[in-house]
């Protein structure tokens, strides 16, 4: 029940990260922005949540998840208000600024109260749940999230929303522990509480994370994976979508859903079909292989029927399932106690990607462009989505190799 508290902000914080893709053209008609200006507004919640990743993680270990999340909660949501009332884009900037730097902290938060709170047997099924939870969000970001728009206006509805992320701030600050011991039962099997981390500490285990040539390695499979689908579900999905196939945005909305009911269903099966099994490489490599491939279909064919399209977007979510296998692996390579900085590290490098890839795919479409414009929104060609896709799937090629080398370079069982 704890744990739920805080997965209802990190719900919260994906159907905040995601929901541009549902505004997108209210965005550039309000705002008057360009494609490459829209994806930096999106980008710039990523590229704030990814630096503050290793300060996030030196946060729970240092004061506790309780603590950051209420804190990181209440600063989501104020940013999530000065956004619903932004007139121009300085302040809708600042806005989604402040979102992400108070969203940054909730899933480390959960997932360090996960390692205080369950098994280290639990781990991979506890760490898949917490995608999933990502999932569902992403899932409320998309068709519930339009027609809720639809009715009420989308400064409305960030407003609604707001006002419920606020009540999660005070229930979590009032009712979450750290661990058992601090909520009155005994420890875990008899695992006693472990204690909390020195700023000596915090420097010694950063720099130890950072020499580590697997952070290194799984930080540039997250940065392509974690950039590719938090950039195709949060933003230019949709939009691909209502373009190129001339459907309604509650429509696209429907087919990025797909995304997100993958996203729900992968992790938590994968990882628990790898605390089963005991290996966790191998189920990496296949899935790069795969992802690569359902990138390149999309970026070969341009316009492949839409229920191709919908199925390349759930195995893009649900694959999500098998690159966060990398967690439980950098979490066991360093000590317990510096689980929030492991975790927060390569967590980082998922939301960089996310800060790159938007602006990257804006710039592309801009490129592409041809002039046309349909109730003030700019309406790209199949051509700059193709090469779009095309740069995502070479990027996807990378992630082969860094799935190949941690296989390679893996004990036996990891």
């Amino acid at each position: 029940m704890l744990w739920g508290l805080i997965a209802a902000t990190f719900l919260l914080v994906n159907v905040y990260r995601l929901s541009t893709a549902v505004i997108a053209d209210a965005l550039m008609g309000a705002l008057g922005t360009t494609g490459a200006q829209l994806g930096t507004l999106h980008a710039v919640f990523f590229f704030v949540y990814a630096v503050m990743q290793i300060p996030t993680g030196v946060l729970v270990d240092r004061v506790g998840p309780r603590l950051t999340a209420a804190a990181g909660a209440a600063v989501m949501n104020v940013g999530a208000i000065w956004f619903a009332l932004a007139s121009t884009y300085g302040p809708a900037m600042g806005a989604r600024l402040l979102i992400g730097l108070g969203g940054s902290v909730i899933f480390v938060s959960m997932l360090r109260f996960s390692a205080n709170w369950f098994r280290p047997e639990e781990f991979g099924t506890m760490n898949g749940l917490s995608f999933a939870v990502g999932g569902v969000g992403g899932i409320l970001a998309t068709t519930p999230f339009a027609l809720l728009v639809g009715a009420a206006g989308w400064r409305t509805s960030f407003l609604g929303l707001a006002v419920v992320g606020l009540g999660l701030s005070v229930a979590t600050l009032l009712f979450v522990r750290d661990s058992p011991e601090r909520a009155g039962f005994p420890s875990i099997e008899g695992i006693q509480e472990r204690p909390r981390i020195t700023l000596e500490e915090a420097r010694t285990f950063v720099a130890a994370v950072l020499r580590d040539p697997w952070t290194w390695v799984v930080s540039v499979l997250l940065f392509v994976t974690g950039g590719i689908n938090l950039t195709l579900f949060g933003l230019w999905g949709i939009p691909y979508v209502v373009q190129l196939y001339d459907t309604s945005v509650t429509v696209a909305s429907t087919v990025t859903l797909l995304g997100g009911v993958g996203i729900v269903v992968g992790p938590p099966v994968i990882g628990r079909l790898s605390d089963r099994i005991g290996h966790r490489t191998e189920l990496v490599v296949a899935g790069t292989v795969v992802y690569t491939a359902t990138l390149a279909v999309i970026a070969l064919l341009g316009t492949p029927p839409l229920f191709v399209v919908g199925i390349a977007f759930f195995v893009a979510g649900a694959l999500l399932g098998a690159f966060v296998l990398t967690y439980p692996m950098i979490k066991r390579r360093h000590e317990d106690r510096a689980s929030g900085i492991s975790l927060g590290t390569i967590n980082g490098a998922s939301f960089f990607g996310a800060a790159a890839f938007p602006t990257l795919m804006g710039v592309v479409l801009d490129t592409y462009w041809t002039g046309e414009i349909a109730g003030g929104v700019r309406v790209y060609t199949v051509t700059g989505y193709r090469i779009a896709f095309a740069i995502a799937a070479a990027a996807s090629l990378a992630t082969v190799g860094c799935a190949l080398w941690l296989h390679r370079h893996a004990p036996e069982r990891v």
